[in-house]
């Protein structure tokens, strides 16, 4: 039997800064406070200034993994590809994630844009099935729109409106 070869469509490459910006936001929270109650403990003199400066790098250095190398570890591993009779998704840089959807089990398509996916012009296209649901992140505007209504197409999915 023949190995599958991967799927060869690419999110857009706009994704990167909005998983940057997306980490950046979730990342300033938590540095404020780390770095706050870190010069509290360090001003009432609880610990070690070394140890707090320790920990406050350590935070600082995790954050900004989140913020620049990952995204792009992230974006450079996921594929996709939408076939006659099954979607095939590829993601993941630690863990590679294989998953193959048959247009029969998909019940239902949705594109979704949060804000930040508004700002910069993309969309993600949401499959579901009995199971639960798969996503497909960061796709042009345009390119999600025509991907839900081709997968809705192949997997019979009808329009109730």
């Amino acid at each position: 039997m023949a190995t599958r070869p991967p799927p060869s469509e690419r999110l857009d490459p706009r994704a990167l800064t909005v998983w940057r910006l997306g980490g950046l936001l979730t990342a300033m929270p938590i540095v404020f406070v780390v770095l706050t109650v870190g010069y509290g403990i360090y001003r009432l003199d609880l610990l070690p200034g070394w140890l707090v400066l320790t920990a406050a790098i350590v935070v600082v250095l995790l954050a900004g993994l989140g913020i620049w190398p990952i995204p792009d570890l992230v974006w450079r591993q996921w594929r996709y590809e939408i076939g006659d009779a099954d979607v095939d998704l590829q993601h993941g840089w630690w863990t590679v994630t294989r998953t193959l959807i048959p247009m029969s089990r998909i019940q239902h398509v949705d594109t979704r844009r949060g804000p930040l996916q508004r700002r910069f012009g993309l969309a993600s296209v949401i499959l579901f099935t009995a199971a639960g649901s798969s996503e497909i992140p960061a796709l042009a505007d345009e390119v999600a729109a025509s991907t839900r209504d081709r997968i809705a197409a192949l997997a019979n999915v009808v329009d109730e409106l």
